[in-house]
C-alpha cells in the first residue's frame, strides 16, 4: 500500500520524485510486511502463550498500529483513522471520563497485545472476511468487466426499454442495476455505466442535475443488489454466523422494489415532461445484443449455481467464476495474458480501500470489545429510546448517515453492527432485518450531502451542480431510505417466515413505495392534486407497520387511485371536488 499511495494526496511530480519519500515508503513497507508477517509465522506459539507475551511483540503491535493508521489516511482520508484514535483514546484513559461510560482504563501493553495478538483486533474476522472474499469478487468484478459485460448490459437495457417514454434514463436503471449486480462497488458502476447513460440521457432532454441524479440513485444500490453485494454483506454473514448466499438471498426483494421505484419515479417524471424514448435507429435489436455478447451471463451463471445449488463456499464459488471469465476472455480474443496480469494489478489496488478500512476497523472493534462500550451503547440507546422501536429505528439512520458521510460503507455498517444493532435486536426485531437496515443506510449515506463520493463522479461525467445533483439523488432514491422501515416491521421481506406471508409482505411494500414515487413526483396518470399528495404519504407511512393501520393505507389508496381512473373514463364513480 504504502508503494502505491503516496503519503500526500497531491503529491508533485518534484515531491514524488524525491529519492528520500521514495526510500521511506519503502521502509513502511517492509515494516508493515513485517509485523503483519510475525503474527503468521509464529501463529502457534502466540496461541499457545495466550495472554503472555514478549516485549517486543508490544512495540511490534505499537508499529503495525501505527501503519494501520497511516496507511488507512492515505486511502480513505482522516475520518476513519480519527474514529480509531478516538477509540484508542477511550480505552486508555477511560477512567477519566463520566460514569455513564466510563471503565477501569488500560496500560498500553494490553491496548496493543489486545489489537495484535489476539482476535479481538486487527487480525479479527472483519479483516479475515477481506482477505477470504472480498479480494476475489473485486478480481472477479475486474475480469467479468474485461469480458465486456458492461457493454452487454446496457445494451441489453437498451434494447429492452429504450424505446419507452423516459427511456434513456431508464435505460440507466436497468443498465446500472445489472452492472451492479457484479461489481458491487457504487464509484465503479457511476463511473462505467455513467460514462454512456448520462450523455445519453442529456441528450434525449434531461437536465444535467437529472441525468447525473438518476444515475447516482441506480448505482448506489449496486452494493444492495445480489448476488455480488458490497464488502459489508459478506461481513455480514460473518456476524450473524449465517451462509453469505442467505444474506445475498434476504437481500434481493428489497433491491428489486428500490429499483422499481427509482424506474416509475422516472416514468412519472418523464410522463409530465412529455418525454419520449430514443429512435428505432438509436437502439440495438435484442437478437443483436444477446448474439454478441451472451458469454457475459456465464460466468454469473456459474457463481449463483456454485452459491446457491452446490452449497459452495463464496470463495471457492468465486474462483471458478474468476476462472471462468479468465478462459473466456482469453478464448474470445476480449483478454491477452498481458491484460489479465495488468487487471490482477487493477483487482489488488481495487482492493486496497476495502483491506485498509476493514484493518482499521478491527482498531476500534479491538478497543469496544476490550473496553465493554458495545453492551454500554446498547442500554444507553434503549434508554433514550424510551422502548420505542421507531424512535430507536430513527436515531439509528441518523447516525448511519452521519457516519456514512465521512466513512465508506464498510466500516460505516462494521461499527454499527457492533454498537447499534444489538441494541436493535433486544426490541424483537430479527438479527438478519436488524443489520440489513444499519446495512442499508450505510449505502445511501454514498449519495448523501456533504460528501457522497458516488455523486461526485456522476455530476462531474454530466457537468452539473454537486450539492443540487445530491439533492436530486436524495429524491429519486426516496424508496432506498423508507425499505429498511418495511423490513424492520415486515421482516418476511428479508425472507423471514413461510412463502405466503413473504409475497403478501412484498405486496404491500410494493404499494407502499409506489404511493410515495407518486407523491414524490406529484403524478399518477395526470398531476396529483396536493390533498392527494399527502394522502398518498400517508398512506405510505401507514403501511409500514403491520395491524389496522393497513386499513387506513388501503382507504386513502383506493380514494386516489379511483378518482384518477374516474376522471380518464375507465371507471364510473362520483366525482371528487378537490
Amino acid at each position: 500500500m504504502f508503494l502505491s499511495v503516496p503519503a500526500a494526496a497531491r503529491a508533485t511530480a518534484a515531491t514524488a520524485g524525491r529519492r528520500w519519500l521514495r526510500s521511506a515508503d519503502v521502509l513502511l513497507a517492509v515494516a508493515g510486511a513485517g509485523t503483519a508477517g510475525y503474527v503468521a509465522w509464529d501463529a502457534e506459539g502466540i496461541l499457545d502463550r495466550s495472554g503472555t507475551y514478549h516485549a517486543y511483540e508490544v512495540w511490534f503491535g505499537g508499529i503495525l498500529v501505527v501503519l494501520i493508521l497511516e496507511a488507512t489516511r492515505r486511502t480513505l482520508g482522516w475520518p476513519l483513522p480519527a474514529l480509531a484514535l478516538v477509540g484508542l483514546a477511550y480505552a486508555a484513559f477511560g477512567h477519566a471520563l463520566p460514569e455513564l461510560v466510563a471503565h477501569r482504563g488500560f496500560r498500553a501493553p494490553r491496548i496493543l497485545t489486545t489489537l495484535y495478538l489476539t482476535y479481538d483486533g486487527i487480525f479479527g474476522a472483519i479483516l479475515g472476511v477481506s482477505a477470504a472474499f472480498v479480494f476475489l469478487f473485486v478480481l472477479f468484478g475486474v475480469f467479468f468487466r474485461e469480458l465486456g459485460a458492461s457493454q452487454f448490459f446496457l445494451g441489453l437495457a437498451e434494447a429492452l426499454v429504450g424505446g419507452v417514454r423516459g427511456g434513456a434514463a431508464k435505460v440507466a436503471i436497468i443498465g446500472s442495476s445489472l452492472f451492479g449486480m457484479i461489481s458491487g462497488s457504487t464509484v465503479a458502476n457511476a463511473g462505467t455505466v455513467g460514462t454512456v447513460t448520462i450523455p445519453m440521457m442529456k441528450r434525449a432532454g434531461f437536465s444535467p442535475s437529472f441525468a447525473a441524479g438518476v444515475e447516482s440513485a441506480a448505482s448506489v444500490a449496486s452494493q444492495l443488489m445480489p448476488p455480488v453485494m458490497g464488502a459489508a454483506a459478506f461481513i455480514m454473514a460473518e456476524v450473524l454466523g449465517v451462509p453469505y448466499i442467505r444474506v445475498a438471498a434476504a437481500a434481493a426483494i428489497p433491491a428489486v422494489l428500490y429499483y422499481t421505484a427509482l424506474f416509475v419515479i422516472v416514468d412519472f417524471q418523464a410522463a409530465k415532461t412529455g418525454m419520449r424514448g430514443l429512435p428505432a435507429h438509436a437502439r440495438p435489436a435484442v437478437g443483436d445484443v444477446l448474439r454478441r455478447g451472451w458469454t457475459a451471463v456465464i460466468p454469473v451463471a456459474v457463481l449463483v449455481y456454485l452459491m446457491a445449488v452446490r452449497d459452495y463456499s463464496p470463495g471457492l464459488s468465486c474462483a471458478w467464476a474468476t476462472a471462468t471469465a479468465l478462459a473466456l476472455g482469453l478464448l474470445g480474443g476480449r483478454l491477452t495474458p498481458v491484460a489479465a496480469v495488468k487487471a490482477l494489478a487493477a483487482a489488488g489496488r481495487g482492493a486496497l480501500e476495502v483491506t485498509m478500512a476493514c484493518a482499521c476497523v478491527g482498531l476500534i472493534i479491538g478497543m469496544v470489545t476490550l473496553t465493554g462500550l458495545g453492551l454500554k451503547l446498547s442500554t444507553l440507546l434503549l434508554d433514550l429510546s424510551g422502548g420505542s422501536l421507531l424512535l430507536l429505528l430513527v436515531l439509528t439512520m441518523l447516525a448511519s448517515l452521519v457516519l456514512g458521510t465521512a466513512l465508506p460503507t464498510t466500516a460505516t455498517y462494521v461499527v454499527l453492527a457492533v454498537l447499534v444493532a444489538p441494541a436493535i435486536v433486544k426490541m424483537g426485531v430479527a438479527p438478519i432485518a436488524a443489520h440489513m437496515f444499519v446495512f442499508y443506510f450505510g449505502v445511501i449515506a454514498d449519495i448523501t450531502p456533504p460528501t457522497a463520493l458516488c455523486v461526485y463522479v456522476a455530476s462531474s461525467i454530466a457537468g452539473a451542480p454537486f450539492q443540487r445533483t445530491c439533492w436530486v439523488a436524495c429524491r429519486l432514491a426516496i424508496a432506498g431510505f423508507l425499505l429498511p422501515f418495511f423490513f424492520v416491521y415486515g421482516p418476511e421481506l428479508v425472507l423471514v417466515g413461510a412463502w405466503p406471508r413473504i409475497a403478501a409482505a412484498a405486496l404491500v411494500a410494493a404499494l407502499g413505495i409506489l404511493a410515495l414515487a407518486s407523491a414524490i413526483e406529484g403524478y399518477l396518470f395526470r398531476p396529483l392534486h396536493v390533498v392527494e399528495r399527502v394522502l398518498l404519504v400517508t398512506a405510505t407511512v401507514a403501511l409500514v407497520q403491520p395491524g389496522w393501520l393497513n386499513a387506513v393505507a388501503a382507504v386513502a389508496l383506493a380514494a386516489v387511485v379511483l378518482r384518477h381512473l374516474a376522471a380518464h373514463g375507465r371507471v364510473a364513480v362520483p366525482k371528487i371536488s378537490p
